[in-house]
């Protein structure tokens, strides 16, 4: 589930922490992506006929279709993705790992009745509701990607708390997931869309922790009392208070223990037993993987290897597969130009307030006449370009 409501709330409080951009413009970066996610992704949107690709065994291969397709997507943009799977669920959420449980058992019912009544568009909504990722689909996608050369990871616990690691360790540039709840983890970057359909052409959500805050004239404490408030998966929240309250509650108060010391709790309560200080513990202090001994190594794709599992086992089109390692292998080759942004680090800033100095006369004149301001005459510019070689080690 993520946070509730956190997209839309930092869309009209922060507006200016979000930048839009195309793929082509992570073209050299690292970056954490949240496995478990992408799969549900795959399976909810590979399909044919309105069902989950499978095979001839009656074997789903949604997963597998789009991990590989749209991992090669990014090895082609200059991408160098890791992909973080779930560990063991922390205790608090299995509240929440309850009621998706009922969830799924009335969808089945649901389900049910629209195939007895023939109502496609029900089928189909009610079968993504039951989409779930198993085990066998991460063993099977953590296969594919040792067999493609790209590296993951296992986190102890929740995936999104490991990506941020990475991301504050400086492991890796972002993380990749669809739920906000990586920016309650604190990493730094935050993006959206990354591993979305190339058909459905959104660009990519790129979200900045410090601006979020700075703009939301929050703390880091501060912030997670607020997604506590808007609701996540580890507790419940306060009846009758939604987003824009939950804001104007944490600006006046700062915290959750002075809310409740000011609201009325006969119209606004909370709920019984409520765990939020558990909760703020898991999101300032989660379990996650070790960044000191995490090495990160991308290497050439096992072709035969591929065939034998994709086509061999899973029945996928041995030219395709072939093909794909082909763009793999293309995508790791050669020298290319470095992002300048890895080699530079800027010290000072440029301020805006300076006045420049009127010009008068005949000196005035003949500015006008030469070139814009802040712009280089032609032919006075000397350039220099830097080219690096870019090594997958």
């Amino acid at each position: 589930m993520g946070i509730h409501g956190l997209a839309k709330l930092v869309a009209d409080q922060a507006p200016s922490a979000i930048k839009e951009h195309d793929i082509k413009s992570y073209f050299g970066r690292k970056i954490a992506i949240d496995a478990s996610m992408s799969i549900y992704q795959f399976l909810i949107a590979v399909r044919q006929d309105g069902n989950m690709l499978q095979n001839e065994d009656g074997e789903t291969t949604s997963h597998l279709m789009g991990m590989f397709y749209r991992t090669i997507r990014m090895l082609e943009s200059g991408i160098k993705p890791v992909y973080v799977f779930d560990g063991k669920p922390p205790q608090l959420k299995s509240g929440e790992l309850t009621k998706r449980g009922e969830r799924r058992a009335e969808a089945e019912k649901l389900l049910a009745q629209a195939q007895e009544t023939g109502e496609q568009e029900n089928i189909d909504k009610f079968s993504k509701r039951l989409v779930k990722v198993t085990k066998q689909h991460n063993d099977e996608c953590k296969k594919l990607l040792t067999l493609m050369g790209v590296p993951y990871i296992e986190a102890p616990c929740e995936a999104e708390a490991s990506c941020a690691a990475l991301v504050k360790a400086g492991k890796v540039f972002a993380t990749a997931t669809e739920d906000m709840d990586g920016l309650t983890f604190g990493t730094n970057v935050l993006l959206r869309h990354l591993t979305a359909s190339e058909a459905k052409k959104l660009p990519i959500q790129e979200y900045h922790f410090s601006r979020i805050l700075q703009d939301m004239a929050l703390t880091h404490e501060q912030f997670i009392d607020l997604c506590i408030l808007l609701g996540c998966d580890y507790c419940g929240t306060i009846k009758g208070v939604g987003p824009k309250r939950a804001m104007d509650l944490i600006r006046q108060h700062g915290s959750i223990e002075k809310i409740l010391d000011n609201i009325d709790l006969s119209k606004y309560p909370a709920p019984e037993d409520w765990l939020y200080k558990e909760a703020r513990e898991l999101f300032r202090e989660p379990e996650v993987v070790n960044c000191n001994s995490v090495e990160l190594k991308w290497s050439e794709p096992d072709e035969e290897g591929l065939v034998q599992f994709m086509c061999t086992e899973k029945q996928f089109s041995e030219d395709r597969i072939r093909n794909g390692c082909k763009k793999i292998l293309k995508s790791r080759q050669g020298s290319t130009q470095g992002r300048l942004d890895t080699f530079f680090t800027i010290t000072g800033s440029l301020s805006s307030k300076r006045k420049e100095p009127e010009v008068k006369g005949s000196a005035k004149k003949k500015q006008k006449t030469s070139a814009t301001p802040g712009k280089f005459k032609k032919g006075k510019l000397s350039t220099c370009t830097v080219m690096v070689v870019w090594q997958w080690h």
